[in-house]
């Protein structure tokens, strides 16, 4: 997992057509904003599982050990 610190109206940019820009700062709660392709599904995690009905894959979770 590659770990950025960003700051408010700082961004990164994903495959040269996705940027996620930190939008504010409050507290333990982040806004972003996300640029994405119209064919690109951007969702919260808990939405993609309930769309799914599955966990989203480990390798891409937070909480994930790289090592695994």
């Amino acid at each position: 997992m590659l770990v950025l610190s960003r700051k408010k109206n700082e961004s990164i940019v994903i495959n040269n057509d996705i940027v996620v820009t930190v939008i504010e700062v409050r507290g333990d709660k982040v806004r972003l904003g996300i640029v994405a392709p119209k064919d690109v599904p951007v969702h919260r995690e808990e939405v993609y599982e309930a769309i799914h009905g599955a966990k989203f894959p480990a390798a891409a979770r937070s909480d994930a050990d790289p090592r695994a």
